[in-house]
């Protein structure tokens, strides 16, 4: 067999290697940043370029955006300072057509200041263009071969974004059909939990009215008593709903003074000891607790959710609240012995209408009191995390003691 014939038979598994791989690029698993790296490392094998930028016109502006970006080359060493041909790129999307740009003056010793660059443009089915852009600094002129190479290279990124375009899409799918079944679990649910105060209320209410028996007093305060208790539950109800709105479109109002985090849970406790004075609650407090920046009603809405799901969901368990002082910030645990959350919900308990289904059909709830309670901290620039096992429950609070973006609206300490 002659040299010639053994070099085209290796030219030609050469070739047949490398569209392979970019085949299987194509179908790859792996996100679109990956596969672009992927497919721009192999496309150097076959042409050389220091720099490559990919931009797509933003939907909203119409002004150019950059997508990708790689330094590979000479560039890599000074990013900052590189050309990224944003000005070709304009002119590529104007005429709709592959442009070789060249420096005016060649032969300068700075090759970073002589960029060489090739524009090509990439068009998705979404029809916002967009440009792929080839830099060598210092040369060489890219030949009718590179510019080949770089069209095959600008299809296969064009199937690619068009990828990213479709998993963009469906994940958004995914997430409306998402919100759309906890809308509808919510009207469910918030039908029910309506339903059944005002139950009470119109059966006892009627009771009442009734002119054919003749209740005696006590009878009766028992009675007004629970209209007055499932009236309290329908407030409490609508309250939530307005709340979670409010902190979920960003108008809740915060008021901010200097608050003693000791005294408030401790006022809290009290006022749930009056209503249920079976529920078992032990405080471990450090001494000496400095007063930190926060909306003392805001934060007794947390304690105070937090103290009735522990009521609710581990109604025999002692609770046990600890508050400590660290450098820079306050932590709160509320730890039970509880039946615990499954794993596989925790990361999902401050969802707004989230509700645990183990636990949903053993207590009323609309699955907001979480989502109120995380939105509350975060607005105090604070965190709030939940780790959980079959031997209790913990919910752990950190708050900053000064605000960064916050202003105090009142000296006094509450």
């Amino acid at each position: 067999m002659s040299y010639l014939m053994v070099n085209k038979s290796k030219t030609s598994s050469s070739s047949s290697e490398r569209l392979n791989q970019y085949f299987s690029l194509l179908s790859s698993t792996a996100s679109w940043k990956e596969t672009l790296e992927e497919l721009f490392l192999v496309s150097r094998d076959d042409f050389i370029f220091d720099n490559l930028v990919m931009y797509q016109t933003d939907f909203e502006t119409g002004t150019l955006e950059v997508l990708f970006a790689k330094s590979t080359g000479r560039g890599k060493s000074a990013e900052a300072d590189a050309s990224w041909g944003e000005s070709l790129a304009n002119r590529v999307i104007h005429e709709n057509r592959m442009i070789c740009e060249e420096p005016e003056e060649k032969g300068h010793r700075d090759r970073l200041a002589q960029p060489y660059l090739l524009g090509l443009p990439i068009n998705t089915e979404d029809k916002l263009p967009g440009v792929l852009i080839f830099i060598r600094f210092g040369g060489p002129t890219f030949c009718e071969e590179d510019c080949r190479y770089a069209q095959w290279t600008a299809n296969l990124t064009t199937s690619i974004v068009r990828k990213k375009l479709l998993d963009e899409f469906m994940s958004k799918i995914e997430d409306i059909q998402s919100v759309t079944r906890l809308q509808s679990d919510f009207i469910s649910t918030i039908s029910h939990e309506l339903r059944s105060p005002l139950g009470f209320i119109k059966g006892y209410t009627t009771t009442l009215l009734r002119t054919d028996t003749n209740w005696d007093r006590e009878t009766q305060k028992d009675f007004l008593e629970i209209i007055e208790r499932e009236t309290n539950n329908l407030t409490d109800l609508i309250e939530d709903l307005l709340d979670s709105s409010r902190l979920q479109s960003g108008q809740m109002k915060f008021a901010f003074h200097l608050v003693r985090i000791d005294s408030l849970i401790r006022d809290e406790v009290n006022r749930v000891h009056l209503t249920n004075p079976e529920q078992k609650i032990e405080l471990d407090f450090e001494s000496d607790i400095p007063a930190i920046e926060g909306d003392p009603r805001k934060l007794a809405q947390v304690f105070d959710n937090l103290l009735s799901n522990a009521r609710k969901y581990a109604p025999d368990s002692l609770l046990k609240i600890k508050l400590r002082k660290e450098k820079q910030h306050l932590t709160i645990e509320f730890n039970d012995n509880g039946p615990g959350i499954p794993d596989v919900y925790q990361s999902r308990i401050f969802t707004r209408f989230f509700r645990v289904p183990e636990q949903s059909m053993k207590a009323h709830g609309t699955g907001l009191g979480l989502f109120i309670c995380k939105q509350i901290i975060e607005n105090h620039e604070g965190t709030i995390f939940v780790s959980s096992s079959q031997s209790g429950t913990s919910f752990k609070i950190s708050l900053p003691f000064a605000l960064v973006n916050k202003k105090i609206t009142a000296e006094e300490s509450v």
